[in-house]
């Protein structure tokens, strides 16, 4: 249930501030715990959205640029809610090939991040990037192209299928949205331009019938609701009205829930509950207002976005989620206190790759991603390479000894501990995976610093023993299994 009176332990802020950000930092972990849900919450969906637009000469110079913003963010939860839009309105450099298109699509993500939703979907609509991308600009009246029609159903708004199984549009549909599309391209200066002589007009074309969507579906009047009241530039607005009145096979309405859903998936854990689902939307009002601030709100508020939390003992039934490698590079980077260096962001340690390269060997490329349906979340994160890509930058980061970039353990855990299983838990606890460990995994690290018990005391103020013992366990506890989850 929503609970927005429910206090904050420091467990809690901390999965909260993970979720929400890239990292937990102690300090920040502290101005949390003791706080209500709701104060919590407050505090983080509280920013107001500002339409950062990456740029540069060529895509790799505007990629360094979105990390380097999420890493120095003064609102994490806007980075992250940023992220999750790039997914869900997936567009890709591959295809679009121009950098200046790509920043102004990334402003958008921004700008929109938590406002409300169909106003951000019709903005999507007029996005160059976006119509380059889904063939909007190919669109014409002679034969129209139905790529944008069709993921503006599947992807942006209503799903394939609602929640309970059941189909949501037809192939009619999807063929009467891409005559309301026709026409539409952009100019010189990437704004929205509509040209009439393009578009597809009833009179012209009445063998494919009225302009309505849904006919025959509950809901919506027989013949269908129409989306050209009147014909012309202003049919994709009306589409998305449409959309967003759409109700699925259990009478809710399915934009609301499906995002509801999809968010559900994001920041707590995969396939959430319809009960958590139904409950945020409810206590909201997103199906009404269609308010992303307000949903999310909610959704930080609920019990089972604070499940994924709870630590050892795991079974079956125990709710985690994997971490994106662009929340597991900038997160530790946050929390190691690292800037990457140079006008290449390179990591200056290792095998000194930028963290563009790591992060394209992780299978997260910023502005690119695989497909329109955006990346594989999960699971499909962590393969025998991937997995490898995460150890090699947990490597190169221990290895940054000298320089500007350079990894200083002394000022991260207390130099005057000796005790081998008090220092385990203070750089577990600065990587905030402490109450994530087994007792088995615990001693693992232990055994690590004590060379099986054979070293019953470590000397951290030794240089030698902290540049071999110390730097060692934090690679350790990166790659650990703990680390890569949330």
């Amino acid at each position: 249930m929503v609970n927005e009176g429910a206090t904050l332990g420091a467990a809690a802020a901390r999965h909260l501030l993970r979720r929400t950000g890239f990292g937990a930092l102690a300090r920040d972990v502290s101005r949390y715990t003791g706080l209500s849900r709701g104060a919590a919450a407050d505090r983080l969906v509280g920013f107001k959205a500002k339409a950062f637009k990456p740029g540069g000469s060529y895509f790799e110079q505007a990629h360094d640029k979105w990390v380097t913003y999420i890493l120095k963010a003064k609102f994490p939860l806007m980075e992250k809610l940023a992220l999750f839009w790039h997914d869900h309105f997936a567009v890709a450099i591959a295809k679009v090939i121009d950098v200046k298109r790509m920043g102004l699509y990334v402003g958008l993500l921004h700008q929109h991040c938590n406002g409300n939703l169909k106003t951000f979907v019709k903005a999507m609509n007029k996005d160059a990037a976006m119509m380059e991308f889904l063939d909007t600009v190919r669109n014409d009246k002679g034969i129209p192209n139905e790529n944008y029609a069709r993921e503006l159903q599947e992807l942006f708004t209503l799903g394939v299928y609602d929640l309970a199984g059941q189909p949501n549009y037809t192939q009619a549909d999807i063929v009467q949205i891409a005559r309301a599309f026709t026409g539409w391209t952009y100019d010189g200066s990437n704004k929205p331009r509509f040209d009439d002589y393009r578009h597809d007009y009833a009179a012209e074309f009445p063998e494919r019938g009225p302009k309505t969507l849904f006919a025959g579906r509950p809901g919506f009047p027989a013949g269908g609701a129409s989306f050209a009241s009147p014909e012309g530039a202003t049919e994709i607005d009306q589409v998305v009205d449409v959309l967003f009145q759409h109700t699925d096979s259990q009478g809710k309405n399915t934009v609301a829930r499906r995002t509801a859903y999809r968010l559900c998936e994001y920041f707590a854990h995969p396939q959430p509950s319809l009960a958590f689902v139904d409950q945020i939307v409810a206590h909201s009002g997103f199906d009404v207002s269609f308010d992303i601030r307000r949903l999310v709100r909610s959704l930080l508020c609920h019990d089972e976005f604070y499940a994924s939390a709870a630590g050892p003992p795991y079974t079956e039934a125990s709710r985690k989620s994997v971490r994106w490698p662009i929340d597991y590079v900038v997160g530790t980077l946050r929390i190691l206190g690292l800037k990457p260096r140079g006008r290449y962001q390179v990591i200056q340690g290792g095998s000194y790759r930028r963290v563009f390269d790591h992060l394209g060997n992780m299978g997260q490329t910023l502005m690119d991603p695989p497909s329109v349906f955006g990346w594989d979340w999960e699971t499909s994160w962590v393969s025998s390479s991937t997995l490898l890509a995460r150890y090699n930058f947990a490597r190169d980061i221990i290895m940054a000894r000298w320089g500007g970039g350079a990894l200083k353990t002394d000022r991260l855990v207390n130099t005057g501990l000796t005790d081998p299983g008090a220092i385990v838990d203070a750089v577990t606890d600065l990587f905030g995976v402490r109450d994530q460990l087994s007792p088995a995994e615990r001693q693992v690290f232990v055994d690590y610093l004590t060379e099986n018990g054979t070293v019953p005391s470590i000397d951290l103020r030794n240089w030698d023993v902290r540049n071999t013992k110390l730097n060692g366990l934090f690679a350790l506890v990166m790659q650990s299994p703990a680390y890569q989850l949330h």
